[in-house]
């Protein structure tokens, strides 16, 4: 009895061996902590710039606003809005009358001096005759002395009038010329080869220049284009001037437009003027707002594509490189002041560390001076980056919270 007894136990605890390895076997292949993963990329060769973005409006190279010198009536426009002109053609004609009549007025008063000055010539010779005869008569004794200084004092005074009136005659000369300038400012004339970019003032209107010159219209040089691109304070210290720039337009981001940064203007961009400015204000911007720089560059346009106010999406090339080897900048794990920095590189199964010397960057891709081959196989994410919550989510807590 006490050896079946013994059997059957054994029996029992070799069926519990059992259970327990097949227990521990069950957990280690199905609740065992699984083999990380690498989410990988390959060091390829490509083209690589560091560079500054900034946004940016196009501007005429050369624009001049041709305005009206004298007041008048504009009697004719001869050009329309984006007729192409050329120096010297005649663009406006301002009501002559008053100008005329000026002219009319300052060209008489010069007649009229004329004539008094030829009137006192003629008794400058008669009063040259009577001083001969009173010097003849005083030297016989014939005449008083008193009739002969008064000879000599009217001879004088009518000589010193003449002075006068000679005087007089330049100045009425001076309004005369004055005049018939005026006249000719009635006559507008194109002051450089251009396009009219806009008409300020119509047929029939009144311009009243008395303080300051009215604008008829506004002519500028389409040929070459400035671009104000305006550059942030965060970026404005990294470049300097004759780095090479681009942009593209908003209806063409394919083609590129190169010019070479010629100038960044000292001062900020005023809040009132930017969008639309062509120059700097003296102004500085409050506490907490954005200062912007305007950068000027360049560009030829013979075929007159580009237009005035376009927004451009500027890119400023800091640096760049042909053909570098690049990995992505996020598989960085450390980066230190000597431009070393330190990768996760996957050999096998194996993520090795490794030490590269880096070069520029894109904010995307960064280039590899040293330390890596084309094709190797850097780590920018694995599993052991996930937040554990599937196991929590798989098995979710009971209702009712459990107090």
């Amino acid at each position: 009895m006490i050896k079946i007894l013994r059997e059957k136990y054994t029996v029992w605890v070799v069926v519990l061996l059992l259970f327990a390895g097949s227990g521990l076997a069950i957990k280690k292949i199905f609740f065992g902590k699984p083999r990380a993963s690498f989410i990988t990329a390959d060091a390829v060769k490509m083209d690589i710039e560091e560079s500054v973005l900034a946004s940016g409006t196009l501007k005429a190279f050369k624009t001049v606003a041709v305005g009206a010198q004298v007041s008048g009536q504009l009697k004719t426009l001869h050009v329309a809005l984006g007729d192409k002109v050329e120096k010297g053609k005649l663009l406006a004609e301002i009501d002559p009358v008053l100008q005329q009549n000026t002219l009319k007025d300052a060209e008489a008063q010069v007649e009229n001096l004329r004539s008094l000055k030829s009137a006192k010539q003629a008794l400058v010779k008669q009063y040259e005759l009577t001083l001969k005869r009173q010097e003849q008569m005083s030297a016989r004794d014939a005449a008083s002395r008193a009739d002969l200084e008064s000879a000599q004092a009217q001879l004088e005074s009518n000589r010193y009038e003449i002075s006068a009136l000679e005087a007089q005659i330049k100045k009425a000369l001076i309004a005369v010329d004055t005049a018939k300038a005026n006249l000719g400012y009635t006559m507008i004339n194109a002051p450089m080869d251009g396009v009219v970019i806009s008409i300020d003032t119509e047929e029939g209107q009144t311009v009243v220049s008395t303080q300051s010159a009215t604008t008829i219209l506004t002519m500028a040089d389409l040929d070459t284009m400035t671009v104000n691109a305006k550059i942030s304070e965060a970026d404005v210290t990294r470049v300097k001037p004759g780095l090479t720039t681009y942009f593209t337009l908003l209806g063409d981001s394919d083609f590129r437009y190169y010019g070479k940064l010629r100038a960044i203007e000292p001062g900020p961009v005023s809040s009132s003027t930017s969008g639309s400015g062509t120059g700097s204000s003296t102004s500085t911007s409050s506490s907490g707002t954005a200062v912007y720089y305007y950068g000027l560059f360049e560009v030829p346009n013979a075929d007159h594509r580009l237009k005035v106010s376009m927004t451009a999406q500027v890119t400023i090339v800091m640096n760049q490189a042909k053909q570098a080897l690049c990995i992505p900048a996020s598989a960085i794990i450390d980066k230190q002041k000597d431009g070393r920095s330190t990768v996760k590189v996957l050999i096998g199964d194996v993520a090795e560390t490794r030490t590269i010397r880096t070069g520029i960057s894109d904010n995307v891709q960064i280039q590899v001076l040293e330390g890596l081959e084309e094709g190797a196989r850097v780590v920018i994410g694995d599993s052991a980056d996930l937040p554990a919550t599937e196991s929590s989510a798989s098995h979710p807590p009971p209702p009712g919270g459990g107090h």
